[in-house]
C-alpha cells in the first residue's frame, strides 16, 4: 500500500472512530430518559426473550443505554384483550411498586395496542402514555378470513386451535411464559372487525373517527400511534413470503396483518416502510435499509415522550 493510500486508510478509520465516539456519547446523554418507565407489550405469539432473542429486537437495549427504565412485560401468547390486559396490569402494579414511579408509558405492538388500551381505559391514574405500534385497534381482515374458515364449533375450528395451542406451548415452553393461561380461540375473535368493534364499544379512548389521529389526551393519558404499510421489504427474510400474500386479502394500505387505519389512534406519527414484523425490528434486524430503523423510532418517541414531561 503506497503512502497515499495508507493516508487515506488512516484519515476514513478516525472519521469511523469519531463517529463511534459521537453515538457513544449520545446514547449515555440520556436522549431517552422519560419520567415514567417504559413497559414494551408484544401481540399474539409474542414473547418476552425467546432463546435470548428479544421480540422487541435491539429495542430494550437502546432505550436503557440512553437512560430509560424499561421492562418487557409477558402476556398470555394467545387470549382475550381482556385477559391479557388484566395480566398487564398486574405488571404495572407490581413495576410501579419496584421503582417508585407513579404512572408508566405503555408501548405495545400488533394486539398490545389494545392489550394496553384495556390498561389505559381502566386504570388511567397509572398510564401516562399509551402508544399502538400497528396495533389491531379496528380489528383485522385476516382474523375475519380465519373466523369464517373456522366458525365457532367446527372440525376447522378445533384442527386451527389445536396447532395454534401447540405453537403457544413451544413459545411459552422456550420463553418462561409456561404459567400463563391460553386461549387462541378468544384471542382470535378479539381480533376480528366485530370483536375489536365490541372492545371499542367500552374503550373508545384515543380512537380517531375516520383514518386519521384521534383525541391525543383522554383523561390524563396521552394516545400515540405509528405503523408499517409495506409487506416485502428485504429478499433476505423468510417471513416477507408469508406477509406478502396476506397483505393482498386487504385492498388498502397495511403491514401484511393489519391496515393502516386500524393501526389509528391518538397522535399519529406516521407510516414506514415496514411489514409487521419489521416494525419490531425481527426477524432480527431483516429490514428495509431505506427506510426508517425501526430502533430508532423507538428512541425518538421515548425522546418525544420525555421533552412532553412523561
Amino acid at each position: 500500500m503506497n503512502a497515499s493510500l495508507r493516508r487515506l486508510w488512516r484519515q476514513f478509520v478516525l472519521v469511523l472512530c469519531c463517529l463511534a465516539a459521537a453515538g457513544a456519547a449520545h446514547a449515555q446523554s440520556g436522549y431517552t430518559q422519560t419520567r415514567y418507565p417504559i413497559v414494551l407489550v408484544h401481540g399474539l405469539f409474542g414473547f418476552d426473550s425467546l432463546l435470548g432473542v428479544d421480540y422487541f429486537y435491539g429495542v430494550p437495549d437502546a432505550l436503557r443505554q440512553g437512560g430509560a427504565k424499561v421492562y418487557v412485560a409477558q402476556v398470555s401468547a394467545a387470549n382475550s384483550t381482556e385477559v391479557r390486559g388484566e395480566q398487564l396490569l398486574a405488571q404495572v402494579k407490581t413495576i410501579l411498586a419496584l421503582t417508585g414511579a407513579s404512572k408508566v408509558n405503555l408501548i405495545g405492538h400488533s394486539h398490545g395496542g389494545p392489550t394496553i388500551r384495556y390498561v389505559a381505559g381502566v386504570a388511567p391514574q397509572l398510564v401516562a402514555s399509551a402508544t399502538s405500534v400497528a396495533g389491531v385497534n379496528r380489528g383485522s381482515r385476516v382474523a375475519d378470513i380465519v373466523r369464517g374458515v373456522a366458525p365457532a364449533g367446527s372440525v376447522s375450528e378445533a384442527v386451527a386451535n389445536a396447532a395454534a395451542t401447540a405453537l403457544v406451548g413451544m413459545i411459552n415452553l422456550l420463553s418462561g411464559g409456561t404459567g400463563l393461561p391460553q386461549m387462541p380461540t378468544a384471542a382470535l375473535d378479539s381480533l376480528t372487525t366485530a370483536g375489536a368493534a365490541k372492545f371499542n364499544q367500552s374503550f373508545p379512548q384515543g380512537l380517531p373517527s375516520g383514518c386519521g389521529s384521534g383525541p391525543e389526551l383522554v383523561n390524563g393519558v396521552r394516545y400515540y400511534s405509528w405503523t408499517g404499510t409495506r409487506t416485502a421489504t428485504n429478499l433476505l427474510d423468510p417471513t416477507d413470503a408469508f406477509l406478502v400474500p396476506l397483505g393482498w386479502v386487504f385492498g388498502e394500505a397495511n403491514d401484511g396483518l393489519v391496515s393502516a387505519c386500524s393501526s389509528r389512534l391518538g397522535t399519529h406519527l406516521g407510516d414506514y416502510s415496514q411489514n409487521h414484523l419489521d416494525e419490531v425490528n425481527q426477524m432480527v434486524g431483516l429490514r428495509d435499509w431505506f427506510s426508517a430503523d425501526p430502533v430508532a423510532l423507538y428512541r425518538q418517541h421515548a425522546n418525544r415522550l420525555q421533552k412532553a414531561g412523561l
